[in-house]
């Protein structure tokens, strides 16, 4: 990248090609105009970042026509103006310049540094990332700190990865690496931001596994219609893969069910029918072919990386050292989206609820379900961003925050268990049948008779006897409801929704239940 050149922070789809295309075909010839990512605040893109030396003036929801105008003004040596920000930096930096102000300064961009910066559609490998060569030295580094898995996608998530490394390592057969970028949870946009926006930091961190673990093979799975995160990808593993790793980029099917990490296997083998493996006792029972398997999510391997670079700013005293990415997608009634997310990176000791600052004019919320699809519903969002503080608080650690307003939360509750009564993979009795007797359970509520000790007893018996996480979370916007918000669930009982979303959607005049709002 040279020290001078306009940038174009592009979201995928036809308009963003468009866009580029016509301010190249327009800029003057010796003005260099790249794209990269996006910075995880969609609100304010497109942005067209100007960069002049160590100054770079950031423009945001850039139409064409900026564009175009930007590229002309970069070319004529004109000053900096009308922008949204104009930011002081090093020359050649490798990271996004920063405003001191508004949704970009939320949080640290350690991780996310590079997003929204580097360029994505060419990869020099003389800038391939420099870390540590020794196998020895990267597995210390993740020991050391007890560095965790990241999202629901990863094997060792909420786990120390370095125990997960030496059990593959030690384990008979050809290891392999698999990158599992397949969330397919829209409420959870870390991974996908980051395959998308800084794929060269994601394989870097896999290769550097790829060493530890002695492996040949690294396998990265993108959901089917993630045609940008596998094109951006598979361009970045041709320019920056070392000679003796050979990387596949693979689609398969993007569900919320297939993201499970032995359910991406079955999804990677291109099993008929995909279901949750068996773990213990060791990866090669449950790997890819039945070979010893490792896999991660991007976010477990651009912190792994941000370790390897800065081991001294991972303090191995924190119960989960480092930062985690959280996504905020402001919601209303219907549980529909009422603004774009804002994905940030917050230190593990930073509310998760100051991932909120990064929507812009979002009103307070009534209250929140944090830790995606499967999360705990909470009016408290002081609770520190780490894992083991999520975990105490009874929400979820797939890195989401959804703040309602005006929306009934036992309704939000019903789609969820509507959800996991469709979506599960049907393999486990707990999960399978549970999920149906949850999704009735809920709906005895709105006849005034519903079992809470019944409803209890099964929440504890998915949570403890269903194979994989689906079915040991899925109960877990229920428990939360009942134990925090019990009047809501009473009144409800009484054929009142404080809310007036429920009783007004039934589907016949005088009919009682959630009707249409989420049966």
């Amino acid at each position: 990248m040279t020290d001078s050149s306009v940038r174009l922070a592009l979201t995928g789809g036809p308009e963003a090609t468009d866009r580029l295309r016509a301010t190249r075909e327009t800029a003057p010839d010796d003005v260099p105009v790249v794209p990269v990512g996006s910075t995880g605040v969609p609100a304010l893109e497109p942005l067209a970042l100007v960069t002049r030396d160590s100054r770079t003036a950031i423009h945001t929801n850039a139409d064409a026509e900026t564009c175009e105008r930007l590229a002309r003004e970069f070319h004529d040596g004109r000053p900096m103006l009308h922008a949204y920000a104009v930011v002081e930096h090093q020359p050649r930096t490798g990271q996004f310049p920063t405003p001191d102000d508004g949704p970009l300064a939320v949080g640290r961009r350690r991780v996310l540094d590079s997003c929204g910066w580097t360029r994505v559609d060419e990869f020099d490998p003389e800038l391939r990332p420099s870390l540590p060569g020794d196998p020895e030295v990267t597995l210390d580094h993740a020991a050391r700190v007890g560095l965790l898995g990241r999202g629901r996608g990863d094997i060792a998530r909420d786990r120390p990865v370095a125990g997960v490394w030496e059990t593959a390592r030690d384990a008979s057969g050809d290891p392999v690496v698999v990158v599992n970028a397949n969330e397919a949870d829209a409420a959870v946009a870390g991974d996908e931001l980051l395959l998308t926006s800084a794929p060269a930091e994601v394989l870097a961190g896999a290769f550097a596994v790829a060493g530890v673990v002695d492996a040949e093979d690294v396998v990265v799975y993108v959901g089917e219609n993630d045609a940008l995160a596998a094109d951006r990808t598979a361009r970045a593993a041709g320019a920056l893969a070392p000679a003796d790793v050979t990387v596949q980029v693979a689609s398969g099917p993007g569900t919320f069910t297939a993201g499970e990490p032995t359910m991406a296997l079955e999804a990677l083998e291109g099993a008929d029918r995909i279901e949750a493996r068996r773990r213990p006792p060791g990866p090669a029972t449950w790997g890819l072919y039945g070979r010893p398997t490792v896999v991660h999510t991007p976010r477990t391997l651009t912190q792994f990386v941000a370790l390897l670079r800065e081991p001294d700013a991972f303090d191995p005293d924190a119960g989960d050292p480092g930062t985690r990415l959280v996504t905020a997608t402001p919601r209303g009634p219907g549980g529909d989206a009422v603004g774009p997310p804002a994905t940030v990176e917050l230190p593990t000791d930073a509310p998760v609820g100051r991932a909120l600052a990064a929507l812009d004019g979002t009103r307070e919320p009534d209250w929140a379900v944090v830790g995606g699809r499967f999360g705990g519903l909470t009016r408290d969002l002081d609770v520190p961003a780490g894992a083991p503080a999520l975990r105490a608080a009874d929400c979820g650690t797939a890195g989401a925050v959804e703040p309602f307003t005006d929306a009934c939360l036992l309704a939000a509750v019903g789609r969820r268990a509507a959800f996991a009564r469709e979506a599960n993979c049907g393999r486990c009795v707990p999960c399978r049948e549970g999920s149906k007797q949850l999704h009735d359970g809920l709906r005895e509520v709105y006849d005034g008779d519903h079992d809470e000790a019944g409803l209890r007893e099964l929440l504890r018996t998915m949570g403890e006897t269903s194979l994989c996480a689906f079915g040991r979370e899925a109960g877990r916007p229920t428990r939360t409801a009942l134990d925090r918000f019990a009047g809501t669930v009473r009144a409800h009982a009484d054929g009142d929704c404080p809310a007036g979303e429920c009783f007004d959607d039934a589907p016949d005049e005088g009919a009682e239940g959630p009707g249409g709002v989420w049966a």
